[in-house]
């Protein structure tokens, strides 16, 4: 059983990868429903890995359209070089994904790190 996160105060306990996968499918949505700016900044087709550093498990995808399609997990770092590279720990992902942690500050500090080209950077840029 996994105990209810409270904002703004750190966890000691690694989400587990079906939060992550939970939070991968919160984001999904909310970008589905966002408003039609930001889904035309997204309406790109590039793949995409999440990789989960204290999991050691990836979630790879792809963003389509202003829509992101989330497969299921793999062991390890990213079998393939995705266009759009994410690594952070678990409960980062959770915490972003639920308005507790800001990617700005998140990237500013290191707790993510984010590879891509300059064009999708530029692009990302407007959406986070």
């Amino acid at each position: 059983m996994t105990l209810p996160r409270m904002a703004g105060v750190p966890s000691t306990a690694m989400a587990t990868i079906e939060e992550c996968r939970a939070a991968l499918d919160r984001l999904s949505e909310n970008l589905a429903s966002a408003h039609a700016e930001v889904r035309r900044v997204a309406a790109t087709d590039r793949s995409v890995s999440c990789h989960l550093t204290d999991l050691d498990a990836t979630f790879s995808g792809r963003l389509t359209d202003g829509a992101l399609e989330v497969g299921d997990s793999a062991p390890g770092p990213p079998r393939q070089r995705a266009q759009i590279r994410l690594a952070m720990a678990s409960d980062d992902l959770v915490a972003m994904v639920a308005g507790e942690l800001g990617f700005p500050r998140a990237w500013a500090t290191g707790r993510v790190r984010l590879e891509a080209g300059i064009r999708d950077l530029l692009r990302l840029r407007s959406l986070l």
